[in-house]
């Protein structure tokens, strides 16, 4: 089941529900309803997709502020389909960068998607936040692992305080991929229907988490798919050219 939603009239935000058992994790993801903004775009957060800049950072900060955390507070990245983690001192522009760890209270984590697997992280015992873009080259580089390595080696994070949410995605059904794509997975993520290949990048993702060691009830997958949801969530294998993004944002308070 989906996590809580925080709806006001102007905006729609997809909450955690695993999350909201942290009263010091502040976390929401954001979907095309925000602003009372329309076609193409609707509630972009991107700056890289061709929308007005000046309606993306009001966009930003309107959502920034409906968590509680101001822009000045948020760390982006720009993404490039890596396995590149950056520890984050310091909140502002990150450069190139598909994983963000902190220790840090009040920083916003921020990580854009548009089909794309997005995930979430707390340890709870040693106050670590991370947030990960990860599409199926990010998946196929491993990048969720390879963050999960790094919060064990560098904060020596254990399993079983780890705890995590993995955002809207596309969903295998609607993920068709060409054989040079699927090839680069074990075979039992993709399904051939109709001569058609379909893969699950997010099913790699969970069996990632799966063979780290974190529990099963430590882990909330969000069931929506981004493709699916034409009128909430943006999608670039539907949309195109002409799809906005969602940002997923995780910080911790001070408590």
């Amino acid at each position: 089941m989906e996590g809580d939603w925080i709806n006001r009239p102007h905006m729609q935000i997809i909450k955690s529900q695993l999350f909201q058992n942290f009263p010091e994790i502040i976390f929401g993801f954001s979907t095309k309803i925000g602003m009372k903004r329309t076609l193409p775009f609707y509630f972009n957060l991107s700056l890289t997709v061709g929308d007005d800049p000046d309606i993306v950072n009001e966009n930003r900060k309107a959502f920034y502020n409906e968590l509680g955390l101001m822009t000045e507070q948020i760390a982006i990245q720009k993404q490039i389909h890596s396995d590149i983690i950056t520890i984050v001192e310091k909140p502002g522009l990150i450069g190139e960068s598909d994983a963000l760890i902190t220790s840090k209270p009040n920083i916003g984590l921020a990580v854009s998607t548009a089909d794309c697997v997005p995930i979430f992280v707390y340890d709870r015992a040693n106050k670590i936040i991370a947030g990960i873009h990860s599409g199926w080259r990010g998946t196929q580089k491993r990048i969720l692992q390879k963050t999960l390595s790094a919060l064990a080696e560098k904060f020596n994070s254990k399993p079983e305080n780890l705890f995590i949410y993995i955002g809207p995605s596309i969903s295998q059904n609607k993920y068709e991929v060409g054989e040079e794509v699927a090839s680069q997975f074990n075979g039992k993520y993709s399904k051939e229907v109709n001569g058609k290949i379909f893969l699950d990048v997010m099913r790699v993702n969970l069996d990632m988490i799966y063979d780290f060691g974190i529990p099963k009830n430590k882990i909330e997958v969000s069931p929506l798919c981004s493709f699916e949801e034409k009128e909430l969530l943006h999608s670039y294998r539907r949309d195109g050219k002409l799809s906005g993004r969602s940002l997923g944002v995780i910080a911790m308070k001070e408590i």
